[in-house]
Formats: C-alpha cells, sequence, structure tokens
C-alpha cells in the first residue's frame, strides 16, 4: 500500500471517528435533553421557560450550529495534520 493511500485511510478513519462523536452530543441534546429528560429539566428555568421545553425547541438548534463550527475548526487542524490544506 502506498503512503498516499495509508494516509488517506487514516485521514478518513480519524474523520470518521470526529464526526460520530460530534453527532453523538448532538443526538444526546436533541433528542436526550429535549425528550428523554424533559421532565426533570422541566425543574430548571432558563429565560422564564422550562429548561426542557427550550432544548426541545431552541437549544438542540443551538448546540448543532455550535457543532457546525467545532467541526470546521476540527476539521482544519486535521487537513494541516494529514497535508490537505495545501489544495
Amino acid at each position: 500500500m502506498s503512503d498516499k493511500k495509508a494516509n488517506a485511510i487514516a485521514y478518513w478513519k480519524e474523520n470518521i471517528k470526529y464526526l460520530s462523536i460530534l453527532l453523538l452530543i448532538w443526538f444526546i441534546v436533541s433528542y436526550g435533553a429535549g425528550i428523554l429528560f424533559k421532565d426533570a429539566l422541566d425543574t430548571i428555568r432558563l429565560g422564564g421557560f422550562k429548561l426542557g421545553f427550550w432544548f426541545a425547541q431552541q437549544g438542540s438548534i443551538y448546540v448543532f450550529v455550535i457543532l457546525i463550527f467545532v467541526y470546521v475548526r476540527i476539521m482544519n487542524k486535521l487537513d494541516k495534520k494529514y497535508g490537505y490544506d495545501e489544495e
């Protein structure tokens, strides 16, 4: 196997690992906080709204947007690490 192909395989393995972690975080926030843990979170108020309701309506969207920026930052570092930032 050539070095270039081995480099590409390692790059994609690491990319999939980061993507899986970020999607798991989003799932936990959107499904967990908005549905599974809603009753427990509703005991806390945020801006006059119950926290479980807030996560179901807006919080998961905010977390998703933040995760997009985190993903961009991680991918920029990953591109530099594997030499794909030059193209």
